[in-house]
């Protein structure tokens, strides 16, 4: 008898569980619960009255949805405040808002590159980037975690047109590129510049305006950036930046955009509100930043193998997947909410428990939270 179509998923979800890579749903609670360092809420946004409210406001107008795509029914005067915003506050010529930074990062690599062309991309970057490359249909060359000088090897090697990119906060241990050096190694061969500022926006640069910010490359004429509205802005979303020509460009070609429904008004209001709030309250930034060089002080003086964090993620060591996945669930257990990274999450195989930084965290609440690590740490044998 012919086995039924699905039955290798019996088999893959088997070797899942025996190598600890079984992965589950937990619907949080709508209000106070853990003690949140597994979210991306990096400024304390999510819940302000001023993000909920504008949220709101906007689904009694404008509706529950977009109704349609952006070329077709999606756009709303929301979508292009928040454009024209977001690129003047990021110091880029313009922008364009998709339903996430996936999209973002989907459309920004499959419609500037293409057949012929080359893609350069870091090693450690987000799953985004490496499906980008992977559907854009050009060579792409992955290069050693943060090597300027790989980066200008392989453009070097390529005749035709060409884009390095990059995270601008890596994901899992939240180091930050050396984006002056990236810039300079892509001018000097002629290719352009993708910088995924998903982690960086609200963090890093003057008042959260960003990494590219930040490294003094922000609205380069061969620079683009990527963001999501759903970290620091605590909304939904996400958004390519870069000179008027590529988001013309993009509006024509991304099929990510063109072919999606737009970002629910909600979302757009609700992203629009907190970037305002974040020029309002630009120490919001600065507060992040010093939450997490605490967590790392206190975490690393109780004996504890975290990495410096550059934003607002700490990764912290766990010695096996196994391990992470016990350790996460007694942190959960005592009243702390943290990520869990395991392969193949983490591009070295090193399986770790990560923490993010919230600008809203006070510190008692810092101290409690690396009191139960220390108390629930596995044994390193």
């Amino acid at each position: 008898m012919p086995s039924a179509p699905f039955d290798w998923i019996d088999d893959a979800a088997r070797r899942r569980a025996a190598d600890g890579l079984v992965r589950v749903l937990r619907p949080r609670p709508a209000g106070p619960g853990l003690l949140d360092l597994a979210s991306n809420d990096y400024l304390g946004l999510t819940r302000h009255p001023e993000v909920t409210g504008a949220a709101a406001e906007a689904a009694r107008r404008w509706g529950g949805g977009a109704t349609g795509s952006r070329l077709v029914t999606g756009s709303t005067t929301l979508h292009a405040e928040l454009e024209r915003e977001l690129a003047e506050f990021c110091g880029f010529e313009a922008a364009l808002v998709l339903s996430s930074g996936y999209a973002a990062n989907l459309a920004a690599l499959t419609a500037l590159t293409g057949r012929g062309s080359l893609i350069v991309s870091d090693a450690g970057n987000h799953a985004s980037i490496v499906d980008g490359c992977r559907l854009s249909r050009a060579e792409t060359s992955v290069v050693p975690h943060a090597d300027p000088e790989a980066v200008r090897k392989a453009l070097r090697a390529h005749e035709g047109r060409a884009l390095a990119v990059t995270d601008s906060v890596f994901s899992v241990d939240g180091d930050a590129a050396p984006l002056s050096r990236l810039a300079g190694a892509c001018r000097a061969e002629g290719a352009a510049l993708l910088v995924d500022d998903a982690h960086g926006l609200g963090v890093l640069g003057p008042g959260g305006r960003g990494a590219l910010a930040a490294a003094g490359i922000a609205g380069d004429g061969g620079t683009v950036a990527t963001l999501t509205l759903s970290k620091s802005l605590g909304s939904q979303g996400g958004a390519v930046l870069g000179p008027s020509r590529v988001i013309e460009h993009l509006v024509n070609t991304a099929r990510t955009f063109i072919f999606d429904t737009g970002l629910a008004p909600a979302a757009a209001a609700a992203a629009l509100g907190a970037l305002r709030l974040l020029r309002r309250e630009p120490e919001r930034a600065d507060r992040v930043r010093a939450v997490a060089t605490g967590l790392h002080e206190r975490l690393t003086a109780v004996g504890l193998s975290a990495v410096r964090p550059d934003a607002a993620v700490v990764s912290v060591r766990a010695p096996s997947a196994e391990a992470a996945v016990r350790w996460a669930a007694d942190c959960r257990g005592a009243g702390v909410a943290v990520g869990c990274f395991r392969p193949p999450s983490v591009p070295d195989g090193v399986s770790r428990l990560r923490l993010t930084a919230r600008a809203d965290l006070t510190e008692e609440q810092i101290a409690d939270a690396v009191e139960i690590l220390r108390r629930t740490a596995p044994a390193v044998s």
